[in-house]
């Protein structure tokens, strides 16, 4: 915790092998990229590494927003259909309302890319004053959705009581309605 003009992004990969170490992490690494990239406010990002198990998932988005301060958590990996899949019930379980809007658009998205999208059980909560977001695994995915789905983050974030987030309009153009306030 810290600044308050600071956002803190935590940024959680569920994999059973990247945890264990058996493969790197791409998809945390991709998600940051994205944030480098596109936002322009004042940010940090702490990153977290846990198996596919719905009580090391809940852990640490618990952590990531109660411990840390983190106002926005994006998760990576665990929205298939196994049953070692569990991210979305993990984030269900831990968050006071879901944002159904996200997973509806996110499965838009990947579905011009592939049909398997609408396997997909990505999701979206909110903790306090704190959004999570659950992405799939792939980091081409990852772009794909975020590159569609941000612009509505800012202002979720504004009306959940989180601090201001500033995007650059080449990369995501954040929608704010004309009322909104502006910093």
């Amino acid at each position: 915790m810290g600044d308050s003009d600071v956002c803190y992004f935590g940024v959680l990969t569920a994999s059973d092998r990247a945890s264990s170490g058996e493969y790197d992490d791409l998809s945390g690494p991709a998600i940051e990229s994205f944030l480098e990239d596109a936002v322009t406010s004042q940010w940090k990002v702490i990153r977290r590494i846990v198996a596919d198990e719905k009580e090391s998932i809940e852990g640490a988005i618990v952590d990531l927003i109660d411990n840390l301060g983190c106002s926005v958590v994006v998760t990576t990996g665990g929205t298939g259909p196994s049953l070692r899949d569990v991210t979305p019930e993990a984030t269900e379980s831990v968050c006071d309302r879901m944002m159904p809007g996200f997973g509806e658009q996110m499965r838009a998205v990947s579905m011009k890319y592939v049909p398997t999208a609408m396997l997909s059980r990505q999701t979206a909560g909110i903790r306090g004053s704190s959004l999570v977001i659950n992405l799939p695994g792939s980091p081409r995915s990852i772009r794909e959705i975020l590159d569609s789905v941000f612009a509505a983050v800012p202002y979720c974030v504004d009306l959940i009581g989180g601090p201001y987030i500033t995007t650059d309009p080449n990369v995501v153009e954040s929608f704010r309605p004309p009322h909104a306030r502006r910093e």
